[in-house]
């Protein structure tokens, strides 16, 4: 289950079937996981997913959490960027950012939405929420919340992330407490949690060996989402943490 950084926008090819919002990678890290170890999956992840897509459904699409059963025996989570506006901010202050710098006009940037304090309460209540209903759903299953990679360096910017240093800043603290939110619906559920903020702490954007698409991309790719490399490292994390 989860967002973007679960689905795999931007990584064809595309899971046969999916809808096509979704950009549900058939390389996603539940895709080779499942590739790997040999198991059936459900893949429900889509782009744009907040918890209330997990919970309550999106749209047409149902709650995702629907998905699991009593059969289920593991479960993956990446969720709750959405909710407070994390990526979709960061492609904002860069849109807008670039084109001061660049003299190209910012009509077609948005501004950046930032999150109230009541949103983060929120997003906490749904976390929990989230993990005791997989509980309930399927007691017997493993479930296991994946944070998201980071993006940024821990202090500054560099050419693939062309962010003013106040809104780096910002983003910054909004991944923190995203990563440190989820830690706590892992716990409160009594949950194993994938770190992948430390996993992936040398391969952000600007890394040498970066896990990370930059800002702006090429067609068809998403900004500052994961890449191929990205995507595999967390499904060999995940590898590592199950059974043999």
């Amino acid at each position: 289950m989860g967002s973007s950084f679960a689905a795999g926008p931007g990584l064809p090819p595309y899971v046969p079937g999916a809808p096509a919002r979704c950009g549900r990678s058939a390389g996603n890290y539940a895709q080779q996981l499942a590739a790997k170890r040999g198991l059936a999956l459900t893949d429900v992840t889509c782009s744009g997913a907040t918890t209330g897509a997990v919970l309550d459904g999106w749209a047409e699409l149902p709650a995702q959490i629907t998905a699991i059963d009593a059969d289920t025996r593991l479960v993956t989570v990446t969720i709750g960027g959405n909710d407070v506006g994390y990526i979709g901010n960061m492609i904002s202050a860069s849109c807008l950012t670039l084109a001061r710098n660049t003299g190209s006009g910012t009509e077609k940037c948005r501004t950046p939405s930032w999150a109230e304090e009541e949103k983060f309460r929120q997003l906490s209540e749904a976390l929990i929420r989230i993990g005791s209903m997989v509980r309930e759903r399927a007691p017997n299953a493993l479930l296991i919340f994946v944070e998201y990679p980071v993006v940024l360096p821990p202090k500054g910017t560099c050419a693939a992330t062309p962010l003013d240093p106040a809104d780096a800043d910002r983003l910054r603290d909004v991944e923190r407490r995203l990563r440190d939110l989820t830690g706590l619906a892992a716990k409160q559920s009594g949950a194993m949690l994938l770190p992948a903020a430390k996993l992936s702490r040398d391969h952000g954007v600007c890394g040498a060996e970066p896990w990370m698409e930059g800002f702006p991309v090429s067609a068809g790719k998403a900004p500052y989402h994961p890449n191929m490399a990205g995507m595999s490292a967390v499904a060999a994390a995940l590898d590592g943490m199950l059974p043999r």
